[in-house]
């Protein structure tokens, strides 16, 4: 019985399809964000089909066996080039290179100028794109190699930047006229802080250096538009369309209608590394940081006295060994002592670690806020009277007081609050203003609604300031179910109040379900009696004995228009004050929840907002 061939016996050499040009090509397109056309293509090479050599994987390891890569990599160059002359395409034409094969080109880069004329492809429209195959010994030497082939009227790209050999060196020597950034990098970029940060950075250099990006890998609708909302002009991946024989001539629907939403991204924001567990101690230790210098361990007695005379402000000193702190002199109660009869004369010359603490509180420098937090609330207070000491890395670096180590915690713990909550981890008051800025800069449509909880107030007087806290951290759990976070944007305003920015279409009933799974859920945080009783006993703000229903949700909504349209020319102010009239008109509601026009809503502000209203929307920009 005879058997079938393999696919590995049907496959040529590399040799042979190079010889017969048994090569063929497809074409990807790279698609211009602004208005979704198509401005060139990235050719790939295929080999025959139904072999084990049809994919370019297998293609390519198959020549590095025969020792023909660079041949191949010429070979498939000129193939999707003449495809691409044949079929009419318009635009760029980006074909992949290793740094060999770059090299080899040189050689024949004249004929292969007058070879592109005669097929009427100008060599304009070719792209070179370095790929990541393998590094490069010479870069200075390379850098010769790309001035040769520019000067033919080649662009240059370096390709699959932020993997492997694609790295910032290369950038900077051989400045690229195109950087694509690797898909890894996109993929999902839409939830992952992390890489969204590093798209930034590498959007920022690009524009330093003049080079221009091209995200690769974009398969859904959710990255684009943030890569679309981050300013990157151009990109390439499967959402668009998939490499194709005769190179698609216009992009895919879903992809022109995602470029052409009217929402805006929510970014990923990487909140948590801005909170006080973070590593935001060494802004902590700069704030404390008290310059002072430190005496060795030999130093006498007499050596403290001078220092601290010469130094009238300094409240303590450090001992030092080998640049390590071992002890600390408190400058009260070593003065105090040499105050003394006969004191200085008894041991002036008798070593400082005498009177000196030989276990002071040492605070490293990359010490995390809440770290230091948690030293004030220790059974340890020695801080308060003989400061600390600040060290780097185990070595000496300055002092530090209590009064500062209060007033720093605090200062640092203040800002995070501004960046992101400390207790539930939503975006705070900055990221919020920065986003309503975002939509009202790119005329988006939106609804501004304002969280607040009912009778919280009493519920923490009840049942106290843990409990609340456990409450407040399920409503933000609640809205954060409600919101789609590739188009709604929920932030934490402080205490019991929260603001999401809907762009969600179905926005309305999205609030509603978390209005509904927060009134249901909260009684859980109750004491069964007080659930069976309905409510809690406690005090009015005039403490008047008052009976207060459970803890409850309401919405105060607010629609802002685009500016394009009447009515559209509100600012982020103007927006957060007409939000917090909506809530405080939804608290007054049976359903908790109020709809107001910004139109309507602006015209009540200025007719009959008084000057705690108005503070209290300005709180959310503060």
């Amino acid at each position: 019985m005879s058997r079938s061939p393999s696919l590995q016996s049907l496959a040529p050499s590399v040799a042979e399809l190079i010889a017969r040009r048994g090569l063929s090509a497809v074409f990807q397109p790279i698609v211009d964000f602004d208005g979704g056309t198509i401005v060139g293509y990235e050719g790939l090479i295929r080999g025959p089909a139904g072999t084990s050599l049809e994919a370019p994987g297998p293609l390519f390891d198959q020549a590095i066996r025969e020792g023909l890569s660079v041949e191949l990599e010429h070979a498939a160059a000129r193939t999707c080039v003449a495809q691409f002359a044949k079929l009419g395409c318009e635009g760029k034409l980006f074909l992949n290179f290793s740094a060999a094969a770059l090299a080899a080109l040189v050689h024949t880069r004249e004929e292969t100028v007058a070879w592109l004329r005669r097929i009427g492809m100008p060599i304009a429209r070719i792209v070179l794109e370095l790929t990541e195959q393998c590094p490069i010994d010479d870069v200075p030497g390379f850098e010769s190699v790309i001035a040769a082939l520019r000067d033919t009227g080649a662009q240059f790209a370096l390709d699959d930047y932020g993997t492997a050999n694609a790295s910032m060196n290369l950038w900077v020597r051989l400045q690229p006229d195109v950087v694509k950034i690797d898909r890894f990098f996109i993929d999902d970029i839409a939830n992952d802080p992390l890489k969204f940060e590093a798209v930034r950075a590498m959007q920022h250099f690009a524009g330093a250096s003049g080079a221009r990006l091209v995200a690769e890998g974009i398969e859904n609708e959710a990255d684009l538009i943030v890569v679309r909302d981050m300013g990157i002009a151009f990109g390439q991946g499967y959402f668009f369309g998939r490499p194709d024989a005769n190179a698609q001539r216009s992009v895919a629907d879903a992809a022109r209608e995602a470029l052409s939403a009217g929402h805006i991204a929510v970014f990923p924001g990487a909140t948590r590394s801005q909170t006080p567990g973070s590593p935001m101690g060494g802004v902590a230790a700069a704030k404390m940081l008290v310059n002072a210098p430190a005496l060795p361990k030999i130093a006498s007695n007499n050596d403290v006295l001078e220092l601290f005379n010469r130094l009238p402000t300094l409240h303590a000193l450090a001992v030092v060994e080998h640049d390590q702190p071992i002890a600390l002199i408190n400058r009260r109660s070593f003065m105090d002592r040499y105050a003394l009869p006969y004191h200085r004369e008894l041991f002036g010359k008798r070593p400082c670690l005498l009177f000196a603490n030989a276990s002071p509180v040492v605070i490293e420098k990359s010490m995390t806020v809440e770290q230091m937090a948690k030293l004030l609330a220790s059974d340890d207070q020695r801080y308060l009277a003989d400061g600390f000491v600040i060290t780097d890395q185990g070595k000496y670096l300055g002092l530090g007081t209590g009064e500062s180590l209060v007033r720093a915690v605090t200062e640092v713990r203040i800002e995070a609050a501004r960046y992101a909550n400390p207790l539930t981890f939503l975006p705070g008051n900055i990221p919020i203003s920065s986003h309503i800025a975002r939509l009202v800069e790119r005329q988006a449509a939106f609804y501004a609604c304002y969280v607040d909880l009912n009778h919280f107030k009493p519920f923490n007087d009840r049942y106290g300031y843990w409990q609340g806290d456990e409450v407040l951290k399920f409503g933000a759990a609640v809205l954060a179910k409600a919101c789609d976070p590739t188009r709604d944007f929920l932030g934490h305003v402080g205490g019991d109040d929260f603001l999401i920015l809907f762009q969600s279409d179905n926005w309305r009933e999205r609030a509603r379900s978390a209005m509904a799974a927060f009134n249901e859920g909260a009684l859980r945080f109750y004491a069964d009696e007080d659930v069976a009783a309905g409510g809690i006993h406690g005090e009015d703000r005039r403490g008047n004995p008052t009976f207060f229903g459970f803890v409850t949700m309401a919405i105060g909504c607010v629609c802002v228009k685009p500016a394009s349209t009447p009515g559209g020319r509100y600012g982020s102010e103007e927006i957060a004050s007409v939000a917090a009239l909506a809530k405080h008109r939804a608290k007054q509601e049976a359903s908790g929840f109020f709809l107001i026009d910004i139109d309507e809503g602006a015209a009540q502000l200025h007719l009959h907002e008084g000057a705690a209203m108005t503070s209290r929307g300005a709180s959310l920009l503060a």
